[in-house]
């Protein structure tokens, strides 16, 4: 809204609009200003058609290469096969891509979908129901219990209104409503009481208002422009392949050049040149699709779709499969207070009678007045299957009763209410009139101060006296205490008088009180959460909590939850005084803030954005409309599945199940242990794809036979597919929770993968090199010891890797564990694959190969290459772990 409307008197706003209270607009009034304003709805952000949304999932550079691969494979190599497999990767990676940015739009059409269908306006004096969309400034809008707001109001009328604002604030509490004209132009959104917002529903009284804003003009309407303006940013996963994509192009391009060449320049076969350039070119491309892991994309997206399966297990749902690997990143998580860090349900924590504050563990009778007051001064409606609606103050009240095992159900069924002074908002007070023992109880409950002017007694243990100066201090002073707890505090007071009242209004029912006791009741933070925050802290990660209760709340809830010491008011901030920072300051000093209270979604995008230029990653939490656009911007977005609206749930990347801040801690182990699982197949495909260019790359150099190209492509189907997805299943680390998040500038490569992959692809051609040398000095063999040296270098690059799968399980930890074999898909994968890589010995098979049926001598030689695969590797972690403990000493 261009104006504060809340800092403008009724009459103001009246005659800005040039309306009136108690006519409205004219019909025709109405028609003229939908026409200038529009229709009162939520614009969406122009859709791209599907076909485009197609194609561009063909951009990325690694899916480029990929195609190119395909191309060459089938065309040139004819290996249509090879090509068929790469097309279908790619095909399939582009469907999951549309299908993912089909599913994050939803968010605006939830948006829409909350309006709600019809409105009752009064045009021309007469109250009319129109649909929502109808409805223009400066209509006059009638609300009551039930109803959702249909525009942003300037309430005229507030009768014991009272309207739940959680989808815009967070606030689970409702908001009492007033028609009063507020000083200060930074009020927070939470406590501007004389507005009435789109979307938001009234629970309580009933009101009037003049609509100052309709459609895009609200405050909801301001959210679905950021949700439509939210920057896309790529998720660590996205942004580590495109690199591996264009390291990948680079080298492909020089092994085909270089192999060629040198071929062509050995000729060691003394074959035709035209023959010859063919042969070579047909070997340096099988080279290059052997270099490209085509397989890759969709290992890591199997690797990520068990991921989820496994986060589903642990009541989180991902909705985008990248998002679990950016879980693994996380260094901070920007949690919602109210049913993530909290129960979402007000509890009652302490209670204040015979002057003496008890705990709510504390036995309490059904005889204590200030018990009696709280279960008769209490709207709260008990379902058959004992579900309790209402006010969730009350119901909290009543929620005590049971948890007391007191028999609350026959209490109230034999005290009937025979009278009653509705919740006034300006004398903040209730009162009933119930059957009781033969006479009438007057329950009494309300703000302490306000009741406390009505008290003319005090009952300490059944005993009444006049109350003095003295107690009222000290009720105050308790009151003060328990607030500052962060408590909301009500008192109660009781009379009995002999017959209900003839006129029940305030100045007669609530006169010459009887003070029975205070209650403190909280929203209380979740058992699990409080730990959950440390693991995430020993694992480096930073929580904060970003919330639109109030700050003395805020503040409570943390220092109980561990998020900040005890007294650091330093840490915590208000959103208005979050405004008064420049984005510079803020983003400089946004370490210095653990606690945000009273924002709006402004604020939270502006978080959000300020830990992002950090170079920090960002989870962030939330369930309410005013949450969606800062879970889109985020790193990761976090909806709640119990709580969360559908538009929060919309723009999530993630959903909780049970709207548990544990579940978001679990998750990231998770994603810890997915990332590092795709290090696993990383290292073990470019280690293999570099130990077999290397392998060609020398056999060309120094002239000797080359692997045929049906040999390399039968050993990457062979080795790169079962074993990689394998290793995606391997069981977490011990200790991965100890570590500190990997940063955003890491990748795939870092934490010495890409030192590995270089040693160990090294190693591996070189033992197949020696393979190849023994077989052909050093073992006995048949009338072609050519042909059976390159059968043991086909077999021996093809099976060490089988070995070396066993290496890739730790990057640095020792595979001789008790845990080596506890993967049974792993074991699996190996077995067959061996088997399928051994079938080429079988008799119809050699001739398609091109091999030679091997004696055991040569078999051994084989295998020993693998088993020295394994030793050669493990010996340079022992050493390698051995530099690590130094350097940290």
């Amino acid at each position: 809204m261009a104006k504060k409307y809340y800092t403008q008197d009724i009459p103001s706003v009246i005659e800005d609009f040039k309306t009136d209270a108690n006519r409205g607009i004219s019909g025709d009034e109405a028609a003229k200003r939908l026409a200038e304003h529009g229709a009162n709805a939520l614009a969406g952000k122009k859709k791209r058609p599907m076909w485009a949304r197609f194609i561009d999932q063909f951009k990325d550079l690694m899916i480029v290469v990929l195609l190119v691969a395909a191309v060459l494979s089938g065309v040139v190599a004819q290996e249509w096969t090879d090509a068929g497999i790469i097309l279908f990767v790619v095909l399939l990676n582009a469907i999951l891509g549309v299908i993912q940015e089909a599913r994050s739009e939803a968010a605006i059409d939830a948006l829409k979908n909350m309006s709600t269908p019809s409105a009752k306006v009064r045009r021309d004096g007469a109250v009319q129901e129109i649909p929502s969309t109808e409805v223009v400034p400066g209509d006059v809008i009638l609300l009551e219990a039930g109803d959702v707001v249909p525009a942003d109001l300037r309430l005229v009328v507030a009768e014991s209104l009272k309207i739940e604002e959680a989808a815009l604030t967070g606030e689970s509490v409702p908001v009492e409503k007033s028609n009063e004209t507020l000083q200060g132009d930074d009020i927070a959104l939470g406590d501007r009481i004389n507005m009435a917002y789109s979307s938001t529903n009234v629970t309580y009284g009933r009101g009037e208002g003049v609509v100052v804003a309709t459609g895009m003009d609200t405050e909801v309407g301001n959210i679905a422009k950021m949700l439509n303006n939210a920057d896309e940013t790529d998720t660590p996963l996205k942004q580590n392949l495109n690199q591996l994509g264009k390291t990948l192009t680079y080298m492909i391009l020089g092994i085909c050049v270089v192999v060629f060449v040198i071929g062509v320049w050995r000729n060691p076969t003394h074959e035709p040149m035209n023959a010859l350039l063919i042969d070579m070119f047909l070997t340096a491309v099988s080279l290059a699709v052997a270099a490209i892991p085509e397989g890759l994309p969709a290992i890591v997206t199997i690797i990520l779709a068990l991921g989820t399966q496994t986060m589903a297990d642990h009541k989180a749902i991902v909705k985008k499969l990248p998002a679990v690997e950016t879980l693994g990143a996380t260094d901070i998580i920007a949690s919602d207070k109210t049913g993530t860090l909290t129960q979402n349900r007000m509890t009652v924590e302490k209670v204040y009678y015979d002057g003496i504050l008890h705990e709510a563990a504390d036995d309490i009778s059904l005889d204590n007045p200030a018990m009696i007051a709280m279960l008769l001064a209490n709207d709260t409606k008990i379902q058959d299957a004992g579900e309790l609606l209402g006010d969730p103050t009350e119901t909290a009240l009543v929620q005590y009763g049971f948890h007391k095992t007191l028999p609350v159900i026959d209490f109230l069924r034999e005290h009937p209410r025979v009278q009653e002074v509705p919740f006034d908002s300006e004398r903040k007070l209730m009162s009933t009139v119930n059957k009781y023992d033969g006479k009438f109880f007057v329950a009494v409950k309300g703000a302490p101060d306000m009741l406390l002017e009505r008290v003319k007694y005090v009952d300490i243990n059944g005993e009444l006296s006049e109350i003095t100066d003295q107690q009222k201090q000290s009720i105050l002073e308790t009151n003060d205490r328990m607030a500052k707890q962060a408590l909301r505090v009500l008192a109660m007071a009781y009379k009995v008088v002999a017959k209900p009242y003839d006129d029940p209004t305030t100045e007669n029912v609530e006169q010459d009180l009887i003070f029975a006791g205070l209650v403190g009741m909280i929203d209380p933070e979740r058992p699990e959460a409080k730990k959950a925050i440390a693991e995430a802290h020993q694992a480096g990660i930073r929580t904060i909590m970003i919330t639109g209760d109030h700050q003395v709340t805020a503040q409570a809830i943390a220092e109980r939850l561990g998020l900040i010491e005890k007294g650091r008011d330093s840490e915590v901030i208000t959103g208005a005084q979050l405004d008064k920072l420049s984005d510079d300051y803020f983003t400089k000093h946004v370490g210095d803030y653990s606690v945000y209270a009273r924002v709006s979604p402004e604020h939270k995008v502006r978080i959000v954005k300020a830990w992002q230029a950090n170079g920090k990653i960002v989870a962030m939490t939330g369930d309410g409309v005013n949450d969606a656009p800062s879970l889109k911007q985020a790193d990761i977005g976090v909806g709640m599945g119990i709580t969360g609206t559908e538009v929060s749930k919309g723009a999530a990347d993630m959903v909780l199940a049970d709207d548990n801040f544990a579940t978001i801690v679990e998750a990231v182990k998770q994603g810890r242990k997915v990332f590092a699982n795709i290090q696993k197949a990383i290292l073990y495909l470019m280690s293999c794809n570099v130990g077999e260019v290397l392998t060609v790359f020398l056999m060309t150099l120094l002239g000797w036979d080359v692997l045929k190209p049906v040999q390399l492509l039968w050993i990457n189907l062979v080795t790169d597919t079962l074993p990689a997805i394998a290793l995606g299943v391997e069981p977490i680390e011990k200790g991965i929770m100890a570590r500190k998040p990997r940063g955003k500038n890491s990748n795939f490569f870092s934490g010495g993968v890409a030192s590995s992959i270089v040693y160990q692809g090294i190693l591996e051609g070189a033992l197949v090199l020696v393979a190849y040398g023994l077989g052909l000095h050093a073992v006995p063999h048949g009338t072609n010891p050519h042909e059976d040296a390159l059968t043991m270098a086909f077999l021996t690059l093809g099976l060490i890797q089988l070995f070396h799968a066993f290496n890739s399980k730790y990057v640095k930890q020792s595979v001789f564990q008790k845990n080596t074999f506890a993967n049974k898909w792993f074991n699996i994968a190996i077995l067959v694959s061996a088997l399928v890589m051994a079938a080429v010995e079988l008799p119809f098979l050699t001739k398609v190969f091109a091999v030679s049926e091997l004696n055991l001598d040569q078999w051994g030689v084989v295998l020993g290459m693998g088993v020295l695969m394994i030793l050669i590797v493990e010996s340079v972690k022992f050493f390698e772990r051995k530099a690590d403990a130094r350097s940290k000493q």
